[in-house]
């Protein structure tokens, strides 16, 4: 089978669970064993740290995954400031907050090529991402895959709620499919791109600058209410081949910056932790995640 961009079309593997501790290699025998750092890691990768919360944090607070890639994530030229485009942050005093209610009709679709990053368009929030507190709601618009621009939001973690087409969304940990009637979402920090297996797509995303999400207290209405952790999935282990020359975005204390890179960044083989992205559909059942990327890529199966 293929898609309507020609490609062969590829099933996805998924983790069950929201906060689970996961384990996943691409290549048989990439995960340490017993060890996150040792002085050597197997076949050669280089053992790095993603961290959610203080390491200081109480274990059950403690949010990080260690990474085994195939070069360092520190091997990029330096950020120089872009454009911000329509994409706004905190504090938000552009113009007063009316009294009146407010509505709008669906944003066009943009009459040029545009990509993920390039279609962002910020219509509410709260809050600023200097003090890691409040969110901002923006809508995007793309019929343009990421190719060879990967994006990194230091300023918060990003809910991806698609209205219209759905999104491969590429990560560090491996690969998302999420379309109308899903959810997603991609941690902070963690480096992605996103290809649209329809062409183009349109929807919205709630940026996080505070605490992370989390599932919410059940005992008021029981022990079988609201979303359950199994209904979430993580990816598994999954990497690029070399993608030559890429461009890295970085969202950084509110504006954009832009830096080159030798090789694609997603070249995690291997991983473990509690700091994942993930999905899920509001009727808390399993997609058909089916799309195809850009660049080969490998996958596993979940270990």
């Amino acid at each position: 089978m293929t898609t309507r961009t020609g490609q062969p079309e590829a099933t996805l593997d998924y983790q069950s669970g929201f906060g689970n501790q996961f384990a996943s290699e691409a290549l048989p025998g990439a995960l340490p064993v017993g060890r996150n750092s040792p002085q050597r890691a197997p076949m050669g990768l280089y053992a790095e740290l993603l961290s959610g919360t203080a390491f200081t944090a109480p274990r059950d607070h403690n949010l990080r995954t260690w990474m085994y890639r195939k070069r360092p994530s520190a091997m990029h030229e330096t950020f120089e400031r872009i454009d911000d485009g329509s994409w706004r942050s905190g504090p938000f005093t552009e113009a007063p907050t009316p009294a009146n209610r407010l509505r709008w009709n669906p944003w066009p679709m943009p009459d040029q090529p545009t990509d993920f990053v390039d279609g962002m368009l910020t219509i509410a929030g709260n809050g600023e991402p200097h003090a890691q507190t409040g969110s901002a709601v923006h809508v995007y618009r793309a019929n343009r895959s990421m190719d060879r621009r990967y994006l990194v939001n230091s300023d918060g973690e990003m809910l991806f709620v698609p209205q219209s087409g759905a999104l491969l969304l590429h990560t560090e940990l491996g690969r998302l499919h999420v379309g109308p009637g899903e959810i997603a979402l991609v941690p902070r920090g963690m480096r992605f791109r996103v290809t649209l297996p329809d062409g183009e797509a349109r929807g919205y995303v709630c940026e996080n600058y505070g605490a992370p999400f989390r599932l919410p207290e059940l005992g008021p209405i029981g022990s079988n209410g609201l979303a359950n952790a199994r209904d979430f999935m993580a990816p598994v282990a999954a990497f690029e081949e070399d993608a030559g020359p890429v461009r890295i975005v970085n969202k950084f204390m509110g504006h954009l910056w832009e830096g080159g890179q030798a090789n694609t960044p997603l070249d995690a083989v291997a991983w473990h932790g509690n700091l994942t992205p993930g999905s899920t559909t509001w009727r808390a059942s399993w997609p058909s995640a089916r799309s195809a990327s850009t660049i080969p890529i490998r996958r596993s199966t979940p270990c």
